[in-house]
Formats: structure tokens, sequence, C-alpha cells
């Protein structure tokens, strides 16, 4: 795989953890709501070098706390858009989790309809169908609302919740994504031509198993389903398997695509 020179955009945008820029496969993963690049750290790590990852940095958080939250996951995907299309191509596959899925969706969608790029493929974890709708923005509503629904999600270090002074840092960009992501809804005929893989967990309080399959309707492509065990952010605990399927399904992909030439 060529390195291709970042631009401004891309440069706010992607952070790359562990460069690997001659890896046979790059993975582009998006985080969840109120999440940030580093999320994705340790699967950096664990793919690396085989496969190069690029995590996304949403405006609103951190080093890019200065500027303003999207308003809409469509505005979002319009922008990540525009900054990283000279880096996806063929070979790229896209990885979001909870609100990064549907997010990861939107971004395969412009990519195929505005640059003809389709992803190897596009792996949504914790999220059901972008067309099966629950109003996800209640808990954006006050600062207790919020606190109470990062406690029954897990996944939030408990340090943030104690400290005051992270939590008032933080609760402007979850607050946001919550407001984006409670209005979002995908039209039912909405698809992508990649294939998905879908992982949630078990005990998911987001995702049901009928939602969770849903996403099938969202590709022309085949569709699969794997569940793990554990509630809403149930990666943290399953992290060495979902590294497994990853590189599995990267590996796959190419073998196919190899047979193709």
């Amino acid at each position: 795989m060529a390195p291709t020179a970042p631009n401004e955009d891309e440069s706010l945008w992607l952070r790359c953890f562990e460069p690997a820029p001659e890896a046979p496969a790059r993975l582009l993963c998006l985080p969840h709501a109120g999440g940030s690049a580093g999320t994705y750290l340790r699967l950096a790590r664990s793919l690396a070098p085989e496969t190069e990852v690029l995590a996304v940095q949403y405006p609103g958080r951190q080093d890019r706390r200065s500027e303003p939250c999207a308003e809409s996951v469509e505005a979002l995907a319009d922008a990540l858009f525009t900054a990283v299309r000279d880096r996806v191509d063929a070979s790229t596959a896209l990885f979001g989790h909870s609100m990064g899925a549907v997010l990861a969706f939107e971004l395969a969608r412009r990519l195929e309809r505005d640059a003809g790029v389709r992803c190897v493929r596009l792996f949504a974890s914790g999220r059901r169908a972008p067309s099966a709708f629950r109003d996800d923005s209640a808990p954006a509503a006050s600062d207790a609302a919020m606190l109470a629904e990062l406690r029954s999600l897990g996944g939030t270090d408990l340090r943030i919740l104690q400290d005051e002074e992270l939590l008032t840092a933080a609760l402007p960009a979850l607050r946001a994504d919550y407001r984006a992501i409670g209005r979002y809804r995908a039209a039912e005929d909405a698809t992508v031509d990649c294939p998905i893989t879908v992982l949630v967990g078990d005990a998911d309080p987001r995702t049901s198993p009928d939602e969770a399959r849903a996403w099938a309707r969202h590709s022309t492509a085949p569709c699969e389903v794997l569940t793990f065990p554990g509630g809403h952010f149930f990666l943290d605990g399953n992290h060495d398997a979902v590294v497994d399927v990853v590189t599995a399904r990267l590996r796959a992909d190419r073998a196919a695509c190899a047979d193709l030439v």
C-alpha cells in the first residue's frame, strides 16, 4: 500500500498510533458518542503491523475542544468524507462502535456515491441498524441524566465520573453527540455495497438481536452478526476475540480480491 501525504484536514481528523504504511490493509476506526481517537489505541497496537489503524478524532473534544461539535450525524459524515477521501481506497475497511457504527455507514455511502470507492468491509459494533430508530437524545437533557446514562452503560473510566474537572470538559461533546444520534435515522432502502460484520454484546440494552440482524437490509453484500458476552461496551472484555475476527475477515477479503485478479 503506497503511503499518501496527509492534507491539512486529514491531520485534524486522523490519528495513527502505530504507523504501518506498507501494511496490506487499513482500518479506519470511528469512536462512540463522547469518545475520542484514543479509544482505539489498544486495537491499533494489536493489529499492527498487518493492519494499519487510523482512528478518527471528532471535533469538540481533547485537542479539538475549541471547535464546535457537529449538529448531526450527516454533517459529521460530510466533514469526515472531505477530510479522508484521499486516504481511503479499496483496501480500507471501516470500524465503528455505537454512534461510530452509523457514522461509518454514512461515510461508506458517501465514499461509494461521491468518490467511487467501495470499502472492503464495514464492522458495525454495538449499534442497531441505521433504520431501527429509537430516540437516544433524552440523556442530553441534563447533566444528571447524562451521568446516569454513563453509569448504566459502563465503559467510562471511573476517574472521569469522579473528577468534576474532567466531567466538565467531557460533557459538552457527549451531549452534542447524543443530540446528533437522537435525530438520526436512515431510510430502510439506504445501502452500501460492501459486506457488513455486525458485532454486538448479548446484554446490550441499546441493541436487540432483531435490531442487529436488521443491518442486513442495509447492504447489497453479505451481512453477518457475531454476538459476544457483555453489554454495550463488550469490546473491553473481548479484545482478543474481536482482534481475531477483524484479522480473519480482512485476510479473507484480501484473498477474495486476489482470486479476482
